[in-house]
């Protein structure tokens, strides 16, 4: 179960402290314009090393297209791609080869597989991620072309947290700051929270918001398929992911039906007549002439997207690794004080940013491929 999605697929291969990290897009709608230094600047907003607050591993993180593109444009063959490891240090992990880290992968995917890679946590690392922000690239060029787009950034960090509402904040400084935050006083509240956990040897988690522009009506299926649900498995399936909620989430819980419905109204203005341009003008739905007076469902009703923003939350535990002595067992089972050595974040927030984006590009590619086939 290396692959994700339906019709838009990324299937990924490699490991932390293998030779290359990469993988293979299979689905990409046929002449796209590929804009490399676009997909590089997306790597390079997830690379290790860009703060004094993200782990101290360099790696350029140079991605090689190797399949799917002529003179600058999709095929519609599969694009392959790979970024090589260039700056691994293996010996770090010599200590750990036969113990189980707390809260880690180690002693579930010895269970389940009977060996396992103790280098960097192998194919668990979340450094297997960068396939995603590649893939989530390419996904984006695609929604570009439909002025679908797709922001998220960093809304709480421990007890620091903006107001849930997304409106309120001024979207484009989000890359102003190191934690991605667009709020430039709690950014820096966060950035030193960060940076004091760091110096602790310990690690803080915390949320990511993020808003779906654009996206047309009648994405998802009615069932199994209900674009919430792809959403939220998209989330989940991020290292350290720990919980996805969309519209008022869990906080709506507590309303009346009244205060949470969302009254349809007329539109004041008739639907713009569509200027996609050829490879892309069968993509997306009929604009409605509807409008909703609130947006609490956040953008899906019944599964299916009502053409409003589509807005959501994923929580983020604390990373497992800290630079402290901890507790554990060794494969025989014997109790071991252990001390962890290497280059680790003390938070996946600003870093898990475009990893969030990536996969809601998919995701809503996806989708939009998916409704294309059911209709004529």
């Amino acid at each position: 179960m290396n692959t994700f999605g339906k019709l838009f697929t990324l299937t990924t291969f490699g490991e932390s402290h293998g030779a290359a990290v990469g993988g293979v897009v299979d689905g990409m709608p046929a002449g796209i314009p590929v804009d490399t230094a676009f997909i590089q600047h997306e790597l390079d907003r997830r690379r290790p090393g860009q703060s004094r607050i993200t782990t101290d591993r360099r790696e350029a993180d140079r991605v090689e297209l190797l399949s799917g593109v002529f003179e600058g444009k999709s095929t519609g063959a599969p694009i392959g791609f790979l970024v090589r490891n260039t700056n691994q240090h293996s010996k770090d992990y010599d200590d750990i080869r036969n113990l189980f880290r707390p809260s880690h992968a180690d002693y579930t995917y010895y269970s389940k597989y009977g060996i396992r890679d103790h280098r960097g946590g192998g194919r668990a690392s979340a450094r297997i991620t960068l396939s995603r922000v590649v893939a989530g690239a390419l996904a984006k060029l695609v929604l570009r072309q439909l002025d679908i787009s797709i922001t998220a950034y960093t809304s709480q960090v421990g007890d620091i947290q903006l107001d849930r509402d997304c409106r309120r904040y001024d979207l484009s400084r989000i890359e102003s700051n190191p934690v991605r935050c667009p709020d430039p006083g709690k950014a820096k509240e966060m950035e030193a929270l960060i940076a004091q956990v760091k110096q602790e040897g310990d690690t803080i988690g915390g949320v990511v918001t993020c808003v779906v522009k654009g996206c047309p009506a009648g994405l998802g299926e009615p069932e199994s398929g209900k674009l919430h649900a792809l959403l939220g498995a998209a989330m989940l399936s991020i290292n350290a992911a720990k919980g996805f909620e969309y519209g008022e989430g869990f906080a709506g819980a507590a309303w009346r039906g009244s205060q949470q419905n969302d009254i349809f109204l007329p539109a004041k203005e008739k639907p713009q007549t569509s200027n996609l341009k050829p490879q892309t003008s069968n993509l997306k739905p009929q604009t409605s002439n509807l409008k909703l007076q609130t947006n609490h469902s956040g953008g899906i009703q019944g599964g299916i997207s009502n053409g409003e923003d589509i807005y959501f939350r994923v929580a983020f535990k604390p990373v497992a690794t800290l630079l402290m002595a901890q507790q554990t067992v060794d494969k025989a089972g014997h109790p071991v004080t252990m001390n962890v050595r290497g280059r680790h974040d003390p938070c996946v927030l600003p870093r898990a940013v475009p990893v969030v984006e990536a996969m809601a590009a998919m995701t809503i590619l996806d989708a939009l491929l998916i409704s294309r086939t059911n209709r004529l």
